[in-house]
C-alpha cells in the first residue's frame, strides 16, 4: 500500500492580475510546487488571511495542524515597519502587502512553536529573520550590487544542515533579491555566504523541529541540479518523519 504524500502548506502570493484567470489571483510558483512534488510531497497553496488578534493566531495554528510541513516561498518585500524602519523607507521597495506580511509572520511563529518542518526560501528567510527580531538592509545598492537574475557560488558552513543536505561546502545558487539580512535574528546563525559576504542560509540554534532557510531560489535549478533538489527532498523527509 502506497502511503499518502505528506502535505506541504505553501502560503499563496497575491498577484494583481492573472491573464488565464481574468482577475487578481493567489499563486504559487510552478517550479516550487514541482520541486515539492518531485520530492514526494503534496504541495498545497493556502490562503493568506490575516485579520490579526489572539483568535487569529489560534486559527493559523489550527490550519497548520493538518499539514506535515511548511514552505515559506519568495515574494515581494516585507514592509519596513515590521523591523522598525518605516521612517527610512527605500524608494526601491516593491510589492509590499500588510496582509501578506501578517500571514507569513504568524505562520512562521506557529511553525516555530509547533516544530513542524519549515523550509524558508528568499523572502521566507527574511520573514524568519524579522520574526526573530532581526532587520533587513532595504536595498543592496542597485545594479552590480544586488543578486537579481544570477547564479553564483555560495560557501556553506562545514557541518551545517545545509552543507549536509547539499553534500558539500559549495553550491551554485540561483538568486533574485535586492535585500539581505542586516541585524541577525535571535538564535539564528549564518550557514552560507556569497563571495560578497551576503548571508545565504540560516539555521536556528535549538529549533524545536527541522528548519532550513536559504536566501536563494533552489526551485529555479532543482530540475537539473541534484544538490538543489535535495533541499526539497530533505523537507519531505522531515515531513514524513513528523507524522
Amino acid at each position: 500500500m502506497t502511503l499518502p504524500r505528506p502535505l506541504i502548506a505553501i502560503p499563496a502570493r497575491f498577484s494583481a492580475a492573472a491573464s488565464a484567470l481574468r482577475y487578481a489571483a493567489e499563486v504559487s510558483a510552478r517550479a516550487l510546487v514541482e520541486a515539492v512534488w518531485r520530492a514526494g510531497g503534496e504541495p498545497v497553496t493556502i490562503h493568506p488571511y490575516a485579520p490579526g488578534g489572539f483568535a487569529y493566531a489560534a486559527d493559523v495554528a489550527a490550519r497548520l495542524s493538518r499539514f506535515d510541513g511548511v514552505l515559506l516561498p519568495g515574494g515581494g518585500d516585507i514592509s519596513p515597519h515590521r523591523y522598525a524602519a518605516d521612517d527610512d523607507r527605500h524608494e526601491r521597495l516593491y510589492d509590499m502587502n500588510d496582509e501578506q506580511d501578517g500571514f507569513d509572520f504568524e505562520v512562521t511563529r506557529q511553525a516555530l512553536r509547533s516544530g513542524i518542518p519549515l523550509l524558508a526560501v528568499c523572502r521566507g528567510l527574511q520573514v524568519l529573520n524579522t520574526v526573530l527580531g532581526g532587520s533587513l538592509c532595504q536595498d543592496m545598492g542597485g545594479p552590480g550590487a544586488e543578486h537579481r537574475q544570477m547564479i553564483h557560488p555560495v560557501t556553506l558552513r562545514p557541518g551545517s544542515r545545509i552543507s549536509r543536505i547539499v553534500g558539500g561546502e559549495k553550491a551554485e545558487a540561483s538568486c533574485y533579491h535586492h535585500q539581505r539580512i542586516d541585524r541577525l535574528g535571535d538564535g539564528l546563525r549564518i550557514t552560507a555566504r556569497a563571495a560578497d559576504g551576503t548571508p545565504e542560509a540560516l539555521e536556528l540554534v535549538g529549533a524545536k523541529g527541522w528548519l532550513t532557510a536559504v536566501q536563494w531560489h533552489p526551485e529555479d535549478t532543482a530540475h537539473n541540479d541534484p544538490a538543489q533538489q535535495r533541499i526539497f527532498d530533505a523537507l519531505i523527509g522531515a515531513a514524513t518523519g513528523s507524522r
